[in-house]
């Protein structure tokens, strides 16, 4: 299983907006925090923007923010939005009978369950549960204390069923 740098940027942007107090930050700021693609990362916001994950502040003091709580962002659902193909190898596209074995083969079935598998673990974390211990994060992003305003809570982590 392996997400594309699409999808990690993705993740990273929510991430860092999920830690911003009013949730405001430029593309600019993001890319030279993580030392990433500016324009790379213009792309994957107007995608996340698209999917309803971000909003955009014009003008003077604008920039991104998030659109939803970060406890009703589901990490699998962004990673289904953002990751283009889930089809590990060519016979799980659909109608592609490229494999001769494609009818019958056991590996093609194991492959979708555990492919499902993956996403179902990934559905029970949210937004929240990847910025925790903010205050670490925090950190190590040059986020302040005071630009953030998700609570620091305890380490259990919240899986959803």
């Amino acid at each position: 299983m392996r997400l594309t740098v699409y999808t990690d940027y993705a993740l990273r942007l929510l991430m860092y907006l999920a830690l911003k107090k009013d949730g405001l930050a430029t593309i600019a700021e993001v890319a030279a925090t993580y030392d990433i693609s500016r324009n790379h990362l213009m792309k994957v916001a107007y995608e996340l923007g698209i999917a309803g994950y971000v909003v955009t502040v014009r003008g003077r003091g604008g920039g991104l923010r998030l659109a939803e709580p970060v406890e009703a962002i589901i990490l699998g659902e962004v990673i289904r939005k953002t990751e283009p193909d889930m089809a590990f190898v060519p016979c799980l596209k659909p109608n592609d009978r490229s494999c001769t074995l494609c009818p019958t083969c056991v590996l093609r079935q194991a492959i979708t369950l555990a492919s499902a598998a993956f996403l179902k673990a990934l559905d029970g974390y949210t937004l929240r549960d990847l910025i925790q211990p903010n205050a670490k994060l925090r950190a190590l992003l040059a986020i302040s204390h005071r630009d953030s305003d998700i609570a620091p809570r305890s380490n259990r982590v919240t899986r959803r069923n």
